[in-house]
C-alpha cells in the first residue's frame, strides 16, 4: 500500500478550490448561488474525530503489543490496514469537499459580504476547510501509526501497512 502524499492532497485541494471558484461565479451570474451547508463542518469534524480516535486506540495497543505488557491486546492486521485504507480515502475526500467550500468561500469574499446570509455562508466554508484539514491531519497520523518498523529500513519504500 502506498503513503498519501501531501503534495496529491494539495493539488487536488487547489484543483477542486479553482474550479469551485470559476464554478461559483459562473453561477452566481446566473442567479442565486447555492448555500454552503451547515452540517459540511460538522461531519467533517466528525470523520476527523473518528479517525484520531482510531489512531490513538492502535498506538496504544500497538506500543502494549511492543512492549509485551500482560494482557495486551495485539492488533488485527486486516484491521489495521482496513483502517489506513479508510483513513486514505477520507483525506483525499476532504481534500476535495476542502477545497470545494474553500473555492466558494473565497468567491464569497472577493463578491462582497454586504448580504447577512453571505456572511454566514463564509464562515460554514471556513469551517469546513479547517474540518478538511483536520481530516488530513488525523488521516496522515493513522497512517503513520500503522506503519511497519520495517518499512523504514527498506530504503525509504512507501509501502505502510
Amino acid at each position: 500500500m502506498r503513503q498519501l502524499h501531501i503534495k496529491v492532497l494539495v493539488g487536488l485541494f487547489l484543483a477542486a478550490g479553482v474550479l469551485a471558484w470559476g464554478g461559483a461565479r459562473l453561477w452566481d451570474s446566473y442567479g442565486t448561488l447555492p448555500s454552503v451547508p451547515v452540517a459540511a463542518p460538522i461531519v467533517l469534524a466528525l470523520i476527523a474525530a473518528v479517525l484520531a480516535g482510531t489512531a490513538f486506540s492502535l498506538r496504544s495497543r500497538l506500543r502494549a503489543q511492543r512492549e509485551r505488557r500482560p494482557g495486551a491486546k495485539g492488533v488485527d492486521p486486516l484491521m489495521a490496514a482496513r483502517s489506513v485504507v479508510f483513513g486514505q480515502a477520507s483525506a483525499l475526500v476532504a481534500s476535495l469537499v476542502s477545497g470545494l467550500y474553500g473555492g466558494v468561500g473565497v468567491f464569497l469574499l472577493t463578491a462582497g459580504l454586504e448580504v447577512e446570509p453571505r456572511r454566514d455562508q463564509v464562515i460554514h466554508a471556513g469551517l469546513s476547510v479547517l474540518a478538511g484539514a483536520a481530516v488530513v491531519a488525523a488521516a496522515v497520523f493513522l497512517e503513520r501509526v500503522c506503519k511497519l518498523p520495517d518499512d523504514e529500513d527498506r530504503g525509504g519504500a512507501d509501502a505502510a501497512l
